[in-house]
């Protein structure tokens, strides 16, 4: 069953989940954009359904909410260890279609892959999700390519129209504040790209070989290892570990969880002073390929998703759509030339 809500009625309906969970929604943060006097898109707490960007993507994605920036793991003394608090309330995530697909390549990180990850589990056992209907693609997205553009594994649903609001809700807990407020009932679909203005190919034959290749070494001099594709990216999970000492004996302080990037300097290097994939090229190859071949080879999907974030984002304009498409063709005609 779905619902129609005014946007008086759906403020309303937040006000009712906000008892239990904290909305998280694209929203504009003025002033605080890559460059002077720039705005940015990015996902934080809202209270009304006017705060929500519905008719553009956000330059980050949900990810923070689920693998914050930084987390405090547990605090310690010389004596005990203290588990850190979590958030008291649940959280309610407004997202995209292309986004709700990241979240299974996300559990199947942090959940499939290995023991299950406490922290994450904790956070995302607490989570409901509310898909936000595309009515077109934005600039870069290929979802349609990847398989992302549809999606029903969803709490809830909402399409955005000239200030009314169209929910679908499956949900027990979240439709009970919907029919509280709700004008009328409806049958509601999500809105969802049919075409994009990209689409993209992967090659059938890819193999490890392409890894040795020439098609890397134009990154050495493009990429400047700023991690911001990957920041801004809704499946990259690189994260390292750092103890915050307060005394100086080192005997008391916390553990905390920090998001980092394969792209940065210091992300591969080990005791000693050792790095692994010292060049652009190098990280750069390690990246793509693990999003279009490495991870689909363990998990049986692709860990992209189609969003078009790292493209947009980029201050070299590198276009991962480009090099799937033209690059990693060319490699492999490469390694074929070779016979490797």
């Amino acid at each position: 069953m779905g619902y129609q809500l005014s946007g008086q009625a759906l403020t309303s309906a937040f006000k009712k989940w906000s008892a239990e969970y904290d909305i998280y929604a694209p929203m504009v943060f003025e002033g605080t954009g890559c460059f002077s006097e720039t705005d940015v898109i990015r996902y934080g707490k809202v209270t009304d359904p006017a705060q929500i960007v519905w008719d553009e993507r956000s330059e980050y994605s949900f990810k923070d909410v689920l693998t914050p920036v930084c987390q405090v793991l547990f605090y310690f003394t010389e004596n005990e260890v203290k588990e850190a608090d979590f958030p008291p309330k649940g959280a309610i995530i407004f997202l995209r279609s292309c986004d709700l697909h990241a979240v299974k390549r996300l559990d199947f990180m942090f959940l499939e892959n290995g023991p299950e990850d406490y922290y994450y589990k904790t956070l995302r056992d607490r989570v409901k999700f509310v898909l936000m209907g595309c009515e077109h693609p934005f600039e870069d997205c290929f979802c349609v390519s990847m398989g992302t553009n549809v999606s029903t594994d969803y709490d809830a649903a909402v399409n955005a129209k000239d200030g009314e609001y169209f929910l679908d809700c499956p949900d027990a807990t979240l439709a009970a504040a919907l029919q509280e407020f709700a004008e009328q009932t409806c049958d509601v679909v999500p809105n969802h790209v049919e075409d994009d203005d990209v689409e993209v190919t992967i090659p059938d034959n890819l193999t490890n070989a392409i890894a040795k290749t020439s098609i890397w070494d134009e990154y050495d001099k493009r990429c400047i290892k700023c991690g911001r594709c990957t920041l801004a990216c809704p499946t990259c999970t690189c994260w390292s570990m750092q103890d915050i000492f307060y005394t100086e004996n080192g005997k008391a302080g916390e553990r905390r969880r920090v998001q980092t990037s394969c792209m940065f300097d210091d992300y591969t290097t080990v005791a000693g002073g050792g790095c692994f994939r010292q060049k652009a090229g190098e990280r750069m190859r390690f990246k793509v390929l693990h999003k279009v071949m490495d991870f689909n080879t363990r998990a049986g999907f692709q860990m992209c998703v189609g969003c078009g974030r790292c493209d947009a984002i980029c201050p070299e304009y590198i276009s991962l759509t480009n090099c799937i498409n033209t690059k990693l063709p060319q490699g492999m005609k490469e390694v074929l030339e070779n016979g490797q």
